[in-house]
């Protein structure tokens, strides 16, 4: 890119190129005006001798063919002044020639020409020759200097050099500046396309799809992992149990189309039984540096090894779950049927009810599992079955039911916050979730402590809240609290037995009804569980939901 060049005073030249280009353009646009008007003039018989007049035609003719031929950007600056220099002598014989011609006006063109291409020092030495010029031919041509004609030029020539050179100067340092600018952003362009290739190399070495899409639904990014994953995009799309086919407009990048977002969201490609691929997409909204809405970014991960690993852990549990269910079911009937005998001795009746609790608990865990384990195929173990019920009655059975276990260990039970609650729920259901509360806020809880238990409706919402004064759950602990086998560090160190599948059950339990399940816990203070269910229960509340919501 070409340099701005510096002139002496501080002011700056018009680039080398333009110096060739303004003296061609300058000295054809004089010699067109003085020839037309030498015409004039000669037509007219406005002139004294006419040898004046070709002298100052000749000039004028070798400024042009030199203005034209000289190549001015391999020659010093200096010799491209005599190009006006001739001009302005041209000029002078001119008026000379015919001083009531008005040809004198002409040596605006030079000055202006010097003014703009030449520095201050340059533009005064050459206005004020070009004015002592001017009055020399005045003088030996009429005589007359104190004439009007004779004192207005000089003043226009001085004027129209000094604006010409403000003019030159302010469009020279806007050149200079439009320069640096140019600088700068080709060297913002040039780390831009730097950080374009950094991000371009970066994205198609990982193995998960990535794709920009802008605010007006054109692609912006894309690498070539995204490429790869969605190629299979023509095959039929399932839901995530696997089973449920999708409409065309729930795949995901159709609902990106439609300004959706969402969070790890499972699509199976490919019919059951075949080579199946699972993609885990996930679709976040962007934000621009002043606060606008500036697209949309897209990840995709290949899960089916994950998934696949996954459900055959769960196909597993389930299927070894089954098979202890049955004789575990067949060794507590026995244990019921040998312990209705009266004449049992003491000694071994002791024995055969610490095996039959022991074995109750065995199956109970068993249970948990299987509810677990269906929770995410969709199975019928976490399928729900709405009706009318009201949440006291059931809230009610639950409290006396556990309320035995509760004074074994001195544990007060308050349900004065019972009020009735009529819902759409499975009461079945509910009660395995607050009787699942209970349990743990007896179990976890000390000797002689309290259990405040209550339902109420709150607008479109219905409430179950159980309130303990126990030892309250770590603050680390609590967003782990609804995992899967998750048990707290305090409680695995305790011979208080739990398998951690509780409360995540119940949470996909709550999930399935279109609620939620929260805590809020002090250490030392307690801790408080709030079921939150809809009044009015969705027509279709599946296990498949309830599984794809709690994971």
């Amino acid at each position: 890119m070409a340099r701005t060049r510096r002139r002496g005073e501080g002011s700056s030249l018009p680039p080398v190129e333009g110096r060739e280009r303004s003296a061609i353009l300058n000295q054809l646009l004089l010699a067109a005006v003085v020839l037309l008007s030498t015409i004039l003039v000669v037509l007219l018989g406005q002139y004294t001798e006419m040898t004046g007049l070709v002298v100052a035609l000749a000039l004028i003719a070798v400024a042009t063919v030199a203005a034209l031929l000289v190549p001015w950007r391999r020659v010093p600056r200096s010799l491209s002044m005599l190009v006006p220099a001739v001009d302005i002598v041209a000029i002078a014989l001119l008026r000379e020639a015919s001083p009531a011609s008005g040809q004198g006006l002409l040596l605006a063109f030079p000055v202006m020409w010097i003014a703009w291409s030449f520095g201050r020092i340059a533009t005064s030495v050459a206005t004020l020759l070009t004015i002592l010029l001017y009055w020399a031919s005045i003088v030996l041509g009429d005589g007359a200097v104190l004439t009007a004609s004779a004192m207005l030029l000089p003043v226009t020539l001085t004027a129209l050099a000094t604006i010409t050179q403000v003019m030159s100067q302010r469009i020279s340092a806007q050149r200079a500046l439009l320069d640096k600018q140019s600088r700068f952003l080709e060297r913002a362009v040039e780390r831009a396309h730097r950080h374009e290739d950094t991000m371009s190399e970066v994205l198609d070495a990982v193995d998960f799809g990535v794709i920009r899409i802008a605010a007006d639904g054109s692609l912006v990014v894309s690498n070539e992992a995204q490429s790869r994953l969605h190629q299979h995009r023509e095959r039929v799309a399932y839901a995530a149990d696997g089973v449920t086919p999708l409409d065309p407009d729930q795949l995901p990048l159709v609902r990106v189309g439609r300004g959706e977002t969402f969070e790890g969201e499972l699509v199976w490609y490919g019919e059951p039984g075949s080579d199946r691929v699972a993609l885990s997409v996930t679709a976040r909204r962007l934000t621009g540096t002043r606060g606008g809405e500036a697209g949309t970014i897209v990840v995709s991960r290949d899960v089916t090894a994950e998934e696949l690993a996954l459900r055959a852990r769960e196909d597993l549990v389930a299927s070894v779950s089954h098979e202890l269910r049955t004789p575990l079911t067949s060794i507590v009937g026995y244990l019921d049927l040998v312990l209705d005998d009266d004449g049992l001795p003491a000694s071994a009746t002791r024995s055969l009810e610490i095996a039959q609790r022991n074995a109750e608990r065995l199956l109970e865990l068993i249970g948990d599992i299987l509810a677990a384990s269906a929770a995410p195929r969709g199975d019928a173990g976490l399928r729900i079955a709405p009706r009318r019920c009201d949440l006291a009655e059931i809230v009610g059975a639950a409290i006396e039911s556990a309320a035995p276990r509760a004074a074994e260990r001195d544990i007060a039970f308050d349900g004065g916050g019972v009020e009735p609650a009529m819902v759409e729920a499975d009461p079945l259901r509910i009660r395995q979730v607050v009787d699942n509360l209970l349990s743990n806020a007896i179990k976890y809880h000390r000797d002689g402590g309290r259990v405040d238990v209550g339902c109420t409706i709150d607008g479109g919402s219905a409430w179950i809240v159980v309130r303990d004064d126990g030892p309250g759950i770590g603050e680390q602990e609590l967003p782990r609290l609804f995992d899967r086998f998750f048990r707290a560090d305090a409680v695995r160190n305790t011979s208080i037995h739990g398998s951690g599948l509780g409360l995540a059950i119940s949470r996909d339990i709550v999930r399935a009804h279109g609620g939620e399940i929260t805590v809020r816990s002090t250490v030392g203070e307690g801790s408080t569980f709030l079921v939150r269910l809809p009044v009015e229960q969705a027509a279709e509340a599946d296990a498949t939901e309830s599984g794809a919501q709690s994971r």
